[in-house]
């Protein structure tokens, strides 16, 4: 899988994570607005902040998933990489990892999506190929960087 396509992978893991977050947050304020006064107040009250809870929560969310967003736009898929940095993918004796955002496993791939602060990465940082690094108590060898 070339980085363009993983790059994609990313993107679309995020685009995906707003517009769960954009949905949440709707049906939320539908909740909150929908809330009907009853002869118990305070169920009332207590059922918009829960929902006010919510949509907060839910916006959060939405402002991580735009911070993701704006870290995968700083990284050019397509400049060569001959170090371990963001953008660069990866192939080690542990696995291969894509040094751009937090998502985990991408799917369909055997390629772990994986922001520059993760353990992994840190420990990987600046190497080139052939290198090694400890991490998690083995060594893991850099097999190629593409």
């Amino acid at each position: 899988m070339t980085k363009p396509a993983l790059h994609a992978f990313c993107q679309s893991f995020i685009e995906q994570r707003i517009a769960a977050a954009r949905t949440a947050m709707q049906a939320a304020q539908e909740s909150s607005s929908s809330e009907t006064k009853s002869s118990a107040g305070d169920k009332y009250e207590t059922g918009r902040e829960m929902a006010n809870a919510e949509r907060d929560r839910n916006a959060a969310q939405m402002q991580q998933a735009q911070q993701l967003q704006a870290e995968l736009a700083r990284i050019n898929p397509d400049a060569p990489c001959d170090t371990v940095r963001p953008g660069a993918l990866v192939s080690t004796s542990l696995g291969r990892f894509y040094i751009s955002i937090s998502a985990g496993k991408l799917d369909g791939t055997d390629v772990f999506a994986v922001s520059p602060a993760a353990p992994v990465a840190v420990a990987l940082k600046g190497l080139r190929v052939g290198e090694k690094a400890a991490f998690n108590g083995k060594t893991v060898r850099v097999l190629a960087i593409e």
